[in-house]
Parts: C-alpha cells; structure tokens; sequence
C-alpha cells in the first residue's frame, strides 16, 4: 500500500508545476541575497574603512570627554554620570581616591570582560580587538586616558541603548516579506490569464469551441496576450474545419441514400433464378452494408455533437436486452444445425433508467453484433450481464475470442480503427461499432470501457441512474 506524499513532497510538486510559486520563490531568494550582500558589506566598509579616517577624530573626542570629566586634577563622578546620561557611552574610573563604574555590568569592553570574568583566552580578546578596532593598543590608546594623579578613565559603549538593533533587523525582515507579498500578489495579477488560457485551452480539447478565451486576456499587449489570441485563432479554425467535415459527411452520407435506394430496389428486380440469384443475393447484401454503414456514419455525426438530442422515458433494460438478444439471434445464419447462442444474465431488481430506446437498442445490438463475430470458434457463447450499480446499471457484454493485443485497447472506440488481422472487415464492420457505442454511453452520461477478459474481450457500460 503506497504511503501518502509528505507535506514537502506535495510542496515540491505543487512548486515543479507552477511558473507563479517558482517566480516568488526566485525573487524572495533575490531580496534574501541582496539583503545579506548589503549588510554583510555595509557591515565591513564601517568596521574597517572608518578607522584610518576616524581615529584622528576619534583621539581628540576622547581627549575632550577626559577633559570634561576632570575638574582641579581628579576625576569628577558627577561630571562622568552627567556625561553617561547624555551619551551612550560608559565610563570606569580606577585610581587612588576614585573609584566608580557607571554601568557595572559593562564596565569593561566585551574582550575584556570575558577575559577577566569568564576567563576567556588571551586569543579571543585579541580577536575582538581585530575585529572591532584593528588591534588592542590601538583601543586602549583611544578609549583610556591616565590623569596627571594617576587615575585611568577608560570609555565604552553604552550596550542597552543598541538593544534596539534585533528591532531594526527584524523591520528590515518585514519589508523583506511585504516586499514579497507584493511580488506575489504582483506575479499573480501578471499571470492570472494563464489560467483562463489554460481553460480555454481545455474547452477545445474536449471539443466545446461555444466560449472563446475571454477578450480581456486577449487585449493584454503582451506574449500571454499573443498567446491568447493565437488559441482562439486555432480554435475557431479547428471549429470551421470540423463543422465542415461534419457538413460534408452528412451531406455525401444524404446524397448517397437514394442511388443505394434505387440499386437496391433495381436489385431486387432481378429474376430470381439459379444463374442470377447468386449474384442478386450478393449485390443485396453488399448494398445492405453500404446502407448500414451510411446510417451509422449519420448517427455517429449526430450523437458526436454537443447538442444532441435524446428522447429519454424510463426504460426496463432487461426486458430490451431480451429483445434486442432476440432479434440478433433471428438475423444469424444456422450453420452445420448449430443455432448461435447469447447467454444472458441479469440482476432481479434492477432500477428503470430515463434511457433513449432507439439509441439503447443501437449499443446492445452493436455490442452483441460484435462478441458474436468474434465468437466463431469459441469454446463458450457471448455473455450479456446487466448489474445493478447504486442507482445505475452496469452492461457487460463478453466473448471468448481471441481478444486483442493490449497495447491496442485504447484504440478500439475509435472510428474507423480495426485492431489487427483477426478483426477485419471480412468478418464485417468497418470499426464504427465500439465508436457508436461509446458516444451512445456518453451521450447519456455514462462511460465505456474495453477490457481483455483472458480469453475474449469485455466491453463494460456504466449507466448513471437519475
């Protein structure tokens, strides 16, 4: 038993069969890309391309703030906590009369703090010097200043007041993803006349050219809208040709009965004697097949369009199987005293079904038609079963031939197709009886499936109930 996909393989699919996912995808990892490169670079012009240019300035501030803190030679801690409110800067001040750290917890810069309170390695703090300020004297020659009495004033970076920097990555990710979202909902309006395109384009395939692609998708001065107005060019040409071929064959199919109407007629005008009578028996037979062929071309032409028209009433189809059963067994030859035989098998109760008679009697009698011809030789007679299926009716029609090839059953509904040697048209028919069939099965909502049932075939009609 195959497991369901994972939800990452549906999301795999879903992305391998939309152009739209795939574009978003390709632009959120865009904007990811120019993101990181931004900051990434921005990041390393600060950390080294303002050293050489600020350090001067940066001296000479430093000297300034010293300066401002020492009041007659010492340290003042009023002026350094005064200094600490207005800046973001922290001060620690070590001598023989002061003593005081604005902030605790950051009186030392980062490299040292971990050195000296975690114990980190000298290695990691050089590290943060390289990557902070290029060096450790160069940092302890800016930030720290020696009074005159012998106290070191060291300066740091008020780390709380820069707090606020995850806020200011995770507003950059939120117009990352509404920049996104607008990509999307862009793409989206930009690609939406792929889907009535493909629809239409589905509608003609299945033979349905009554609603174009609409003309909105078609003014769009773009290839989606070339696109657009190519497809309903085709269709409406494909739509002339067929109606044109169907025109031409209704008209030929009408034109031809009355010559085969009088030949026959002529025909059976013959003499019946024994020199002539062989040949008038052949001549009637061969116009008897023209004239079937004609009526089936004619009905096929009719049941293929969309409009067909079915003179539905509920219908017994037992009992018309029964019929239909009969009358194919009155119109077969009795060869060497061996009467041809159809077993048939039907459910007790089987529901009546809104059917058009004519066109049912027209299936059974070319199904059964069928099973009979190939039955020649056959252990076993043809089987018609009937099942009762919900509300609807399963036919099934067999025989035990010699079936057909499998790689040839898709073909068998078509017209005109005979599958191989064994199924000719000496044996009768010129492959429109599977053809009707299927479009009889259609036309009233139902299916047609052809099957090797090991030895013969099965051809299977589901009908759907009301």
């Amino acid at each position: 038993m195959n497991s369901p996909p994972s939800s990452w393989k549906r999301a795999k699919q879903r992305i391998a069969h939309s152009i739209k996912l795939r574009l978003v995808l390709v632009f959120l990892l865009l904007a990811a890309a120019m993101t990181f490169v931004f900051f990434t670079g921005a990041q390393k012009a600060f950390s080294v391309g303002w050293r050489e240019a600020a350090r001067p300035l940066l001296m000479d501030y430093v000297d300034r703030l010293a300066g401002d803190i020492t009041s007659q030679g010492l340290p003042n801690v009023e002026r350094a906590h005064a200094m600490t409110e207005r800046l973001p800067l922290t001060v620690r001040i070590d001598g023989p009369q002061v003593r005081w750290a604005s902030h605790p917890d950051q009186h030392q810069p980062e490299w040292q703090r971990g050195g000296s309170e975690a114990g980190d390695s000298d290695g990691e703090a050089q590290r943060w010097q390289h990557e902070n300020w290029g060096g450790g004297k160069d940092w302890q020659r800016i930030l720290k200043r020696t009074t005159a009495d012998g106290h070191i004033i060291e300066f740091g970076i008020n780390e709380d007041v820069f707090e606020r920097r995850p806020r200011l990555i995770g507003f950059a990710l939120t117009a990352l993803l509404l920049l996104t979202l607008l990509a999307w909902l862009y793409v989206r309006r930009l690609l939406k006349p792929l889907d009535a395109i493909g629809a239409g384009a589905r509608r003609f395939g299945a033979g349905d050219f009554s609603q174009p692609i609409p003309e909105r998708c078609c003014k769009a001065h773009d290839e989606l809208g070339e696109l657009a107005l190519t497809i309903n060019t085709m269709g409406r040409d494909i739509h002339r040709m067929l109606e044109a071929k169907r025109a031409l064959l209704l008209a030929i199919s009408h034109e031809l009965r009355s010559p085969l109407t009088r030949a026959r007629l002529n025909t059976e005008l013959l003499p019946e004697t024994a020199e002539v009578n062989p040949q008038r028996q052949a001549l009637l037979r061969d116009l008897q097949e023209m004239a079937g062929l004609i009526t089936d071309l004619l009905e096929s032409e009719r049941l293929a369009a969309n409009h067909t028209a079915l003179q539905r009433e509920p219908v017994a189809l037992a009992v018309l199987a029964q019929e239909v059963v009969a009358e194919v067994l009155a119109r077969q030859p009795v060869r060497a005293d061996v009467r041809p035989e159809i077993i048939l098998q039907a459910d007790p109760h089987l529901p009546l079904l809104p059917l058009d008679p004519a066109r049912m009697r027209l299936l059974l009698r070319n199904l059964l038609d069928n099973a009979l011809r190939h039955s020649t030789g056959a252990p076993l007679p043809p089987e018609l079963h009937l099942r009762a299926v919900g509300q609807g009716i399963e036919l099934e029609v067999r025989d035990h031939g010699p079936g057909v090839p499998a790689d040839q059953l898709p073909h068998l509904a078509e017209p005109f197709f005979r599958p191989d040697t064994a199924r000719t048209r000496a044996q009768g028919g010129v492959g429109l009886g599977l053809y009707l069939c299927k479009l009889v099965a259609q036309a009233h909502g139902g299916t047609l499936a052809v099957r090797n049932a090991a030895p013969g075939l099965a051809v299977t009609v589901t009908l759907p109930g009301a």
